[in-house]
Formats: C-alpha cells, structure tokens, sequence
C-alpha cells in the first residue's frame, strides 16, 4: 500500500488522468482511481474534492450540470487545454523526481 503522503504531492496527475478522455464526476473519478491503483490506493472523498476544486479554481478543470442515471443533476468534470499542459509539465516532474530519488535508493537493501 502507497502511503497518502507520497500520493498527496501528485493527487492532480490522478485527477486529470480520470477526466483526459472524456468528462466524469466525483464518484466515477474516485473508482477510476481505484481500479487504476489495483487496490493499492483509495482516494478519500474530502482529497478528490478538495483536489478538484482546486484544479477548477486554477483552470485545470471546468464542472457543468449533466443528468445521471436517476436523471438528477451530476456535477460532471473536464480537463480544459491548461489542464492538459498542467498535467503534462507535472507528469514530468514527476518522473524526474523519481530519477533523483532513484539515485538514493539502495537496491541491495531492499532484497
């Protein structure tokens, strides 16, 4: 199991992966999430919200009212083209902060 913490710093990549091809709401982005993570993360309500708020007030992310099953109004998510470079530039942070953290890993340790 990933620790939150380790996820905390990369919550956005999760959130704008779920929502790169086609919008989605809350729940469905929290279960994307967790069939992605093979069970080896679970997304709290609270992070994915506060997480997609903030992706929206940054213009990452745009909501608007979509019907559900039950036809009631959901709240539905997209990426917008800033969020697409977002994503871009922090999916390559990320990876270049795996290659500096790598460098400090002892391998034979961990056998």
């Amino acid at each position: 199991m990933i620790s939150g913490d380790v996820i905390r710093g990369v919550i956005d990549i999760l959130v704008l992966e779920c929502v790169w091809d086609e919008p989605s709401y809350g729940y469905a982005i929290s279960k994307h999430i967790e069939n992605r993570a093979e069970g080896r993360y679970s997304i709290k309500e609270t992070t994915l919200y506060s997480a997609m708020r903030r992706l929206e007030e940054a213009g990452s992310l745009e909501s608007f009212k979509g019907a559900s099953e039950t036809g009631r109004p959901r709240t539905y998510y997209r990426i917008t083209d800033a969020g697409r470079s977002f994503y871009i530039a922090r999916c390559q942070e990320w990876l270049a902060t795996v290659d500096l953290v790598s460098l400090f890993i002892r391998n034979e340790e961990l056998s």
